[in-house]
């Protein structure tokens, strides 16, 4: 004992240390992988979803982490004890707990304690650093729960968080720092004590130091309350109070405090004020914080902000009303800004209105249609509309939760989703259930084109709208509006014009004040000496010096950089000037200049990069394929130190730069500060936990509509006497045990299918007409192109270093899947449930019955009609219900079954996006560091706005704009720091502008000039780029001067070769064939135009140029679709098809533009502007062919002087000439598409005439491709022989010739003569002959297979079968022939323990071993005056009703037969005269009031009522035949008063009920009926609850119904602990494999019920109790029989444990009777196998051969097993073990018993040799020495109490099981062991 003593001591040690260390103890045990917790979480899942089958099973997880230090000791009891207090507590507090294991982890990790010098290291670090390193440390929550702390370490404690609360980005960190703090002992205990001490401090120094510590205290505060109001407001108002007593002692001690601190408190204290004020008008509830507050100012007259800082960015419900307008500016272009914070305002109202006004009016417009009849097929000119919106189940992304709207598609069936721009990523969405009174704000997540197609989308709510989704009903229905508007980019942007300091934006002298006298950047003023020699040609590389940058005549000739006068101009002008402008027409090479200007300033970089920081470059680009480009130009002289931020790249080279790659790079993890790699693990771990347990919901929830579930599953929804209905045995003809009830219920039995005996219904069937599957036409493959929505998405999706989309293991996911399917399934409509016992020929004929069948099961799971609760209480027998009220209830049930999973998922919810949002938070610091360490940053100008605070904290020095005339002025706006010193913009803005969703902003309001069009207008110093290098000529003529006033050829461009096949380069076809607008109304296409540029691509392909050498534009987007609609992707592949406006920046050799416009209005559209003619025109190479409406178009002045350019050079006609290459005098005038066909080929008409290699001519006319005929195929019939018989071959001539003949002849089959058609090739008797089978089966029967496949065994031909059972019925045939019998469908009949007759068939009754239950109604009445609901029944359960018992006051809402809570608020009895103060449960202390009512009914007359009485509705005047009719005699008195009673309406009179209430009950004539029970109504029998006159008595009598309630549920405590013993059993059990899974889930949710019963616990325990013995049976078996004898004792005890597993086993009189009856013949056959298989090993089977057939004859025969029976078979069994010794010694008992009683030895002292020679060991049994045994001469004996090898104890002697070598195992020996 001394040895174990430290051992003592250290678990004293850990036990000793409270809660914190059992915590430390417990998380240890687990710290090495976070595995546990995800199971746990998984079956808590588990439990909730299943109301609570496994929903304390995450305790096993706490017991194997508790006995990490309690192995010592007892295991189980005092964690008995600990769970079991815990239980008490309810299902709410375990909720807690389960929700407490993840925001409380940190104890189960191991790190850095929270020691002073770690503090202290802390406190000198950036604001966001300490906020996220504190609020992910695991020592944070012990530490702050310490209430006996150090002065110097709260003082330190305050101000690391203090500065943790200074920062501004962490939002959600700062919420969990908050979150943690509030409720510790920190907040709560010590910095009361602390900031109470300050008033007795009588040191000096410290005493100085108080108004910092003050401060401090003050900003924490501050934020916490502001952050939770409601749950904070009491300690901080204490807190508040100690402050300011604090300030004022200080003060009268000479101390002042700093003013910030005063305001700070002021602030504080109206903040207090006012949150309490909201929490006594009950507006405010202390333990729901459903949102902070925001920050309260008292800004001076003179400092208030301009109103835009504090606009709303979302639109709000006064917005909506039908008078709203919006305040406006217009962009001034003309002349500078009054100042800069007019600017940002402007430019913020613009945004926003522009983000706004589609969707304001449109929902104005939706609420004025409300009364249309038409609503939903209505289009709206600035919203799209969605019906029947519904919200399903939430997806977890990264950096949010998002939830499926699920919308009514059948508007929207035309719509091309690829193409639609109609719910793109990012898009702003409007929910609304009210017609917008309320609504919620989402943006679209996740865009899937084949979810759209089902009517699905994933969207993510605002903050805001998650809150209020709270109040959101489940399967509430919305209306949905979109406005097209990226959101995303809006709300980046107008939150940082409201974040931006007016001060801190640089160039304000440019942008606001459009000061034309640019100056140079401020760093050259410090160096501004130019290295350029890497950016020279190569002649000049190594003689070009540095030179003086300022200086203008120091600077390199052009020829020197490669560049020509204008290039070199903008090189000058980007390098010498802060702010520099650069216009690029098209083909001029701006990009090629600004690789030089990022070149040489990159080169340069110690010019702008200030000593000792690291400055950056960014590049901004507006489009992913620019940023592509340009990032693609300096990876050629920068290898490395790239960072790109945009959307998905398709650039091989730059995807290692690719923020994504970069952030999941391991080395750059590596690097990154130990504190964000510490969040990231710690916030990705709970993301993970978190995200199991909410898809583990969601897979239930989608798992409930993919079929029908298990009626386990259901159990905790179905009421008690609908569960029992549920399981009542029906007739079904066929009753097969192992089918499943809830799917007989519902109308399917497999077993019926297999057997053909269930028919087509009408009506309540399932089968109705046959589906007719339609063959749908085969569809084309068509070319590839870029869809306009892809195009759009790719622009806004950001391919960050945050996972918005968690990769998954589909694999994994869909066997997870499968899993809880086959778990909670009863038929998955997923899967083909085919019977194993099914032949294949069986299962596909039955195929197409079974679809119909699920077609109809998917039907009415699709319904939304349930029965109500009203209807369900009603139903008595559930199998009574016609098949479409079936289905009903079941959808109740399951609409129940759902609510209470999304219950449970809720808090998981709320946690997950906390957790996505600090996630999030850490992945922007993680993002932060990756660009410091960047050289160059890459952005497109969306993820510009989306890193605008990261950006504002890289602060880089050069910006880049590549596009910049794209650009909206807001976006670059907010892109800029105050740390940049040089802004290059690079754009042109006569080519595409910057595009807005408000065309009237556009164009009125000046929104569509962008700053570099602007700055541009007002004169400011730019450059243009005046020679192009990209189109030859003739293209290049038609920009200059009508777009361009110059524009130079490069000598490259006129050298270009004609284009082949046409006679002109470039040429305009016109028509005047009208366009057709596109269904949804808002594009436009041109079939005819379409047709011809389709056949002219073509007809160019046959020209041999290749399809990447041809581009079709077009200027809408219909017109696209129209055009890829005509586009084979056999023929076009390769091919470029686009819109203009997404083909800015490339070229092609070829392009062919359809215009699309063609009116009768003469509208033209896009057309009439400039910008997207420039592009239109500008892209081709070589060769441009227009085709559209001159006549039209010439009424627009740019077109006409274009269309006159082209007239000059005869480029313009009806017709495009197309030339024959082979032939050159041919030609084809080509007015239509149709024109094309006289050059089929690309040539003429006229033949070929090649001959070709197999002699063949060429088939083909006149081709300009392929001369030689290389890759010509001949197509001319094959000529060659294949057999002797001369059959040709049947292929083409250029196809290789088939090895075999395939040609079917006629031959005669050898084995049956039959003739059958037969290929050539195949010898006739290795055909099987398909001719119906003509013999004869052994029965007599014709066999109904074919001739050449073997004879079915399975003869299916009805006959009358003779049952072992005795009875006969129809049936198969090939019964006959098997060994079983089909179940006996003839009626039982026998009289039960009940005296009922079984209604249950022979079948079903197991041939009367097993008896059905009794189906007869008990009826009894109850002890609350219901009737017994239940079928026959030992004795009556609680009743499943809801409780009536009530008060004025509340309602008990529990279950009848539950235990009511008694009401403690005060008494109502009162009037004038008299009350009653007593609690309303008690009885009264005054009788009621007899004086007569004074009050006036609505008739005028007096009431006949009482004083204090409800007034009765009856008039003795007005009803007097009523009111006066004589049932007790005194009614037709003038003075009699009257009680209403309230429970049924009868009017009584008073005396006379006053006396019947007061009798008692052996006074009554009760009938028979129940003599505690409530008073009932004299007229109706209505029990009385409610009637407060009568109060007393009701109470009287709810006493003493609750104390029989209390006798029939059992008492809690002795329930609590059969409960807890019979869960450990429960477990043993499933653990040894004894009891399987379903079973229990089943018996564990029933043990863990709260409303637990003592026959629950009766009914589990016989089950336990039977499965046990029955165990030991097998075990038996098992040990002493071979594997034969194993496997038919099985077979023999699976229909017991069937009977015993039905959820139906009430354990009623007859079926205990039958159960023991069955065991005793299962333990018969147990002691006749062992015994039999004993004489086997002796050799004495044959002396006991006769009596073992007795005995399997009368255990195997039908019926029940009578006890006269097992009397006799016992005999018969004594017989046999005097024939054999039954103990294995080769002696018979009665020896063994003569040896044993001569030794006189103790249990234990028997023993045997390896070869199973009996010996003893005398004294104390032990071995100790060795010795040879007599017999076989092996060891025996042994050593120091340790038997030899191979010896044992021989319990065959005495029983016993353990050697008697101590006192211990020798009383082992004396257990009652039982079998």
């Amino acid at each position: 004992m001394e040895k174990r003593r430290p051992k003592t001591t250290t678990m004293g040690d850990n036990t000793h240390r409270g809660r914190e260390g059992w915590r430390d103890q417990r998380c240890r045990a687990t710290e090495d992988g976070r595995q546990s917790t995800i199971n746990e979480r998984r079956q808590e899942a588990d439990g909730r979803a299943s109301g609570g089958a496994a929903g304390d099973s995450w305790r096993n997880g706490a017991v194997r982490g508790e006995r990490g230090w309690n192995w010592g000791g007892r295991r189980g009891r005092g964690w008995r004890e600990h769970t079991s207090g815990e239980r008490k507590h309810g299902t709410g507090e375990r909720q807690s707990k389960s929700r407490d294991r993840v925001s409380s982890r940190e104890g189960a990790q191991s790190g850095p304690q929270l020691g002073f010098r770690y503090l202290q290291e802390l406190s000198e670090k950036d604001p966001s650093v300490v906020a996220i390193t504190l609020s992910s440390h695991p020592a944070l929550p012990n530490m702050l729960q310490e209430t006996d702390m150090k002065q110097d370490l709260v003082e330190l404690l305050c101000l690391v968080l203090s500065k943790a609360f200074k920062s501004k980005n962490n939002k959600a960190t700062l919420q969990r720092l908050a979150q943690l703090l509030k409720d510790t002992g920190f907040f709560r205990t010590t910095l009361p004590h602390y900031l109470a001490g300050m008033r007795s401090e009588f040191k000096p120094a410290r005493r100085q130091q108080y108004p910092q510590q003050l401060e401090n205290i003050v900003l924490i505060l501050t934020q916490v309350v502001t952050i939770f109001p409601g749950s904070s407001v009491e300690a901080v108002s204490l807190l508040l109070t100690l402050l300011q007593a604090s300030i004022d002692r200080l003060k009268t001690a000479g101390i002042e405090a700093s003013p910030q601190v005063l305001q700070g408190v002021e602030r504080l204290d109206f903040l207090v004020k006012h949150i309490q004020e909201r929490s006594w008008e009950g507006t405010l509830h202390p333990s729901r914080d459903t949102y902070g507050l925001l920050p309260f100012d008292f800004p001076d007259e003179e400092d208030e902000q301009p109103v835009f800082r504090t606009m709303s960015i979302y639109p709000t419900p006064e917005e909506f009303q039908p008078d709203y307008r919006p305040h406006l500016r217009p962009n001034i272009t003309s002349q500078r800004y009054t100042n800069t914070l007019i600017y940002m305002d402007t430019h913020f109202r613009l945004m926003r209105e522009d983000l706004v006004r589609g969707l304001r009016e449109g929902i104005q417009q939706f609420q004025m249609e409300l009364d249309n009849a038409a609503l939903k097929k209505k289009q709206f000119d600035n919203i799209l509309v969605y019906f029947d919106v519904k919200l399903g189940l939430p997806k977890c992304m990264r950096t949010s939760l998002a939830y499926t709207a699920q919308f009514d598609i059948q508007p929207f069936k035309f719509v091309r989703w690829e193409n639609s721009k109609r719910l793109l990523y990012g898009s702003l969405v409007c929910l609304s259930c009210d017609n917008f009174e309320t609504f919620l704000y989402a943006t679209v997540a996740d865009r899937d084109t084949k979810n759209l197609k089902k009517g699905k989308i994933q969207i993510t709510f605002t903050e805001e709208s998650r809150l209020n989704m709270a109040r959101v009903e489940t399967e509430q229905v919305f209306v949905m509006v979109e406005t097209p508007a990226f959101f995303e980019a809006y709300r980046y942007v107008l939150e940082g014009l409201q974040q931006q300091d007016e001060a801190d934006m640089p160039f304000q002298r440019y942008i606001v004040d459009c000061d034309t006298d640019v100056q140079r950047p401020a760093y050259l003023q410090r160096n501004d000496l130019y290295d350029l020699s890497s950016i020279a040609n190569c002649k000049h590389k190594k003689s070009l010096r540095p030179f003086h940058s300022l200086q203008e005549d120091a600077w390199p000739k052009k020829e020197v950089l490669d560049l020509d006068e204008s290039q070199m101009q903008a090189f000058q002008l980007a390098l010498t000037k802060e702010l520099a402008i650069i216009q690029g027409p098209p083909g001029t090479g701006k990009t090629h200049v600004g690789l030089k200007i990022a070149h040489a300033l990159l080169d340069n970089q110690i010019l702008w990069r200030e000593q000792g920081n690291q400055s950056q470059m960014l590049v901004v680009c507006y489009t992913n394929h620019a940023l592509d480009q340009f990032l693609e130009g300096i990876l050629e002289f920068l290898p490395k130190g790239i960072v790109r931020v945009g959307g998905r790249s398709n650039s091989e080279s730059l995807k290692k730069f690719n923020l994504r790659e970069l952030a999941n790079s391991p080395v750059l993890r590596q690097r990154q500060p130990a504190y964000l790699r510490k969040a990231f693990q710690d916030i990705y771990s709970e993301l993970r936990e978190l995200e199991i347990v909410i898809e583990d919901h969601n897979r239930r929830l989608e798992c409930c509509l993919n079929g029908i579930l298990r009626e386990s599953i259901l159990e905790n929804v179905i009421s008690q006497k609908h569960w029992a209905s549920l399981h009542k045995p029906i007739d079904l003809g066929i009753w097969n045990p192992k089918s499943i009830l809830i799917m007989e219920w519902l109308g399917w039995c497999a077993t019926g299918i297999l057997q053909g005996e269930i028919q087509d219904t009408v009506g309540d069937g399932f089968l109705g007409a046959a589906t007719v599957e339609v063959m749908e036409p085969q569809q084309v493959d068509l070319i590839q192109i870029t869809e306009e929505a892809e195009m759009i998405q790719a622009d806004r999706f950001i391919d960050d270093n945050t996972d918005t989309k968690p990769t998954k293991d589909d694999r994994m996911e869909a066997n997870a899947i499968r899993i809880l399917q086959e778990s909670m399934l009863a038929m998955n409509l997923d899967m083909d449930n085919k019977n194993p016992e099914q032949s294949e020929e069986e299962w596909m004929f039955q195929r197409k019955q079974i679809r119909k069948m699920k077609n109809k099961i998917k039907t009415e799971l699709a319904m939304t009609t349930a029965m109500s609760a009203e209807e369900e209480e009603n139903v008595q027998d559930i199998w009574a219900l016609s098949m479409p009220d079936r289905w009903r209830l079941y959808r109740l049930w399951l609409a129940r079954y759902r609510a209470d999973i999304r219950t449970a998922s809720a808090e998981y919810e709320v946690q997950y996006q906390q957790a996505a949002e600090r996630y999030t938070e850490i992945k922007r610091d993680e993002t932060l560091f990756i660009l410091q360490m960047a050289k160059v940053i890459g952005m497109t100008t969306t993820g510009a706005s989306k890193f605008r605070h990261v950006l504002q904290k890289v602060r880089p020095c050069v910006v880049i704009v590549e596009e910049a005339a794209e650009v909206l002025e807001a976006h670059i706006i907010t892109t800029l720091s105050q740390a940049c010193q040089h802004l290059i913009l690079i754009g042109d803005h006569q080519q595409l502008r910057p595009s807005s969703t408000e065309y009237d902003l556009e164009k009125n309001y000046k929104m569509g000039v962008s700053m570099f069009e602007r700055l541009v207008g007002m004169g400011l110093p730019f450059v243009q780029l005046n020679q192009q290098h990209r189109m030859r000529p003739e293209i290049a003529r038609l920009l200059t001067p009508h777009i361009y006033a110059q524009l130079e050829n490069h000598p490259s461009v006129l050298n270009y070769d004609n284009i082949k096949g046409l006679n002109t380069n470039m040429f305009f076809v016109e028509h005047n064939n009208l366009e057709k607008e596109s269904k949804e109304g808002k594009s436009h296409q041109n079939l005819h135009e379409a047709k011809f540029v389709v056949a002219l691509c073509r007809y160019l392909l046959l020209q041999e140029y290749k399809p990447e050498q041809i581009t079709i534009l077009t200027t809408y987007t219909a017109q696209l679709y129209c055009l890829h609609s005509l586009m084979p992707a056999k023929e076009f592949t390769g091919v470029r098809v686009h819109v203009v406006d997404k083909y800015q920046g490339e070229e092609n050799d070829i392009v062919l533009l359809s215009l699309v416009r063609s009116n009768i209005q003469g509208r033209v559209g896009f057309l009439n502007v400039s910008n997207r003619v420039c592009v239109a025109l500008s892209r081709a190479k070589k060769g441009l062919y227009c085709i559209g409406n001159a006549e039209m178009l010439g009424k627009v002045k740019l077109w006409s002087n274009i269309l006159q350019t082209l007239k000059e050079k005869d480029q313009v006609g009806k017709a495009l000439t197309l030339c024959c290459q082979n032939h050159p005098e041919t030609k084809v005038v080509a007015a239509c598409a149709e024109d094309f066909s006289q050059a089929p080929e690309g040539g003429c008409t006229k033949p070929c005439e090649f001959r070709l290699d197999c002699g063949h001519t060429c088939a083909s006319v006149c081709h300009p491709y392929d001369k030689e005929h290389q890759k010509y195929k001949c197509v001319k019939n094959c000529e060659r022989t294949l057999c002797h018989l001369g059959h040709k071959c049947p292929l083409d001539c250029h196809a290789t010739c088939p090895e075999k003949c395939e040609i079917r002849i006629e031959k005669i089959i050898p084995k049956c003569q039959h003739k059958q058609m037969v290929p050539c090739y195949q010898d006739p008797g290795d055909f099987v002959c398909k001719i119906s089978c003509q013999k004869t089966l052994l029965c007599g029967h014709t066999c109904d297979s074919w001739c050449g496949l073997p004879c079915t065994d399975m003869c299916k031909v009805d006959v009358e079968l003779q049952l072992k059972c005795g009875h006969s019925q129809q049936g198969a045939c090939y019964y006959k022939t098997r060994e079983y019998d089909p179940p006996c469908r003839n009626p039982c009949g026998q009289q039960l323990k009940c005296d009922h007759a079984c209604q249950g068939t022979c079948g079903q009754c197991y041939n009367g071993r097993f008896h059905s239950p009794c189906l007869h109604q008990c009826e009894r009445l109850l002890i609350c005056s219901h009737k017994c609901a239940e079928p026959c029944t030992r004795s009556c359960p609680p009743c499943d009703k809801p409780c009536e018992n009530c008060c004025v006051h509340n309602k008990c809402m529990k279950k009848c037969g539950q235990l009511c809570a008694p009401c403690n608020e005060p008494c109502a009895l009162q009037c004038v005269h008299q009350s009653c103060s007593k609690l309303c449960h008690e009885p009264c202390d005054y009788p009621p009031c007899d004086q007569p009512c004074a009050l006036t009914l609505t008739c005028g007359h007096p009431c006949i009522g009482l004083c204090g009485d409800t007034c009765p509705k009856k008039c003795r005047v007005c009803d007097k035949e009523e009111v006066t009719e004589i049932f007790f005699g005194m009614e037709d008195d003038p003075e009699a008063r009257f009680i209403q009673l309230e429970d049924c309406g009868h009017i009584i009179e008073h005396v006379s009920m006053d006396t019947y209430m007061a009798m008692d009950d052996a006074s009554q004539a009760n009938d028979g009926q129940l003599a505690i029970k409530l008073k009932e109504c004299p007229k109706c029998r209505t029990p009385i609850r409610k009637n407060l006159r009568y109060r007393s008595h009701i109470n009287k009598s709810l006493v003493a119904i609750e104390m029989v309630k209390k006798k029939i549920i059992g008492v809690r405590d002795n329930m609590q602990k059969c409960s807890m013993e019979l869960t450990c059993l429960l477990k043993r059990l499933h653990c040894q494999g004894i009891i399987e899974e379903v079973q229990y889930m089943h018996m564990t949710r029933i043990l863990k019920s709260k409303h637990l019963t003592a026959n629950d616990i009766w009914v589990i325990e016989k089950k336990l109790n039977f499965v046990e013995r029955i165990n030991k049976l097998l075990t038996a078996v098992l040990n002493n029989a071979t594997c034969i004898d194993v496997g038919e004792f099985e077979k023999k005890t699976s229909d017991f444990l069937l009977w015993i597993n039905n959820f139906q086993q009430k354990f009623t009189e007859q079926q205990l009777f039958d159960l023991q009856r069955e065991f005793q013949r299962l333990t018969l056959w147990t002691e006749l196998i062992v015994l039999c298989s004993k004489a086997v090993k002796i050799g004495k089977h044959d002396v006991i051969q006769s009596e073992k057939q007795i005995m399997e004859k009368e255990l195997e025969k039908h019926g029940q097993f009578a006890e006269q029976d097992e009397l006799r078979l016992k005999v018969v069994l004594e017989k046999m073990k005097q024939k054999v010794p039954v103990t294995g010694l080769g002696i018979s008992d009665e020896e063994k018993k003569m040896i044993v009683s001569a030794m006189k030895l103790p249990s234990g002292h028997w023993y045997k040799c390896p070869n199973g020679h009996v010996y003893a060991i005398t004294e104390c049994g032990g071995a100790m020495e060795a010795r040879k045994c007599p017999d076989c001469s092996a060891t025996i004996g042994g050593g120091n109490h340790r038997l030899a090898t191979g010896n044992q104890v021989a319990s065959e002697m005495d029983g016993a099981q353990h050697a008697a070598w101590s006192e211990a195992n020798n009383l082992l020996n004396f257990e009652n062991l039982h079998l």
